[in-house]
């Protein structure tokens, strides 16, 4: 009979502790509403690691998140729709890139402002991009171009000197 007063409650404890943890992440979180945010668009050829929620930074600092991405069947390109804090404006000629926070972090779109007088209004898009660079197809390259580099040097020199 003990046991089972005990078992309640610390039952009852954990519960506390979970709603505990539930309602402080839910007070941290940022939040954003439709009504805080506008949404503008930007074709990209490629946005490897780009996810919905990844972040949009100008200046290192985040202004706005990543809310949609999708394949236009025409082009077949990635559109990324992206939420923009209202107080920030972007002129029209701001462009966008994809970048990593390290070598293998988390990427993010860093927009860059134009000097355009004209804003981007809700639904305008981005025309200038910069897509995702690829680290494994670099690394690849840089290893076959090396192979490459040595059999050419190779076939030079058994050409220039036959007895080897």
């Amino acid at each position: 009979m003990i046991i089972s007063y005990f078992e309640t409650i610390l039952g009852f404890a954990i519960l506390c502790f979970a709603a505990f943890f539930l309602f402080y992440s839910y007070t941290k979180a940022e939040k954003t509403t439709s009504s805080d945010t506008y949404v503008v668009k930007a074709k990209f050829d490629r946005v490897d690691g780009i996810t919905v929620g990844s972040e949009v930074k100008i200046s290192g600092i985040k202004i706005g998140q990543v809310v949609d991405r999708v394949l236009d069947n025409k082009s077949y390109r990635a559109i990324l729709a992206i939420a923009v804090n209202n107080d920030v404006k972007l002129p029209s000629d701001t462009s966008a890139q994809i970048l990593s926070e390290s070598l293998l972090g988390q990427k993010f779109v860093s927009l860059q402002p134009g000097g355009d007088d004209e804003m981007l209004k809700e639904g305008g898009e981005i025309l200038y991009t910069q897509s995702s660079v690829n680290l494994e197809n670099l690394i690849g390259k840089m290893m076959f171009s090396k192979d490459d580099k040595d059999k050419k040097n190779d076939k030079k020199e058994h050409e220039t000197n036959p007895a080897n």
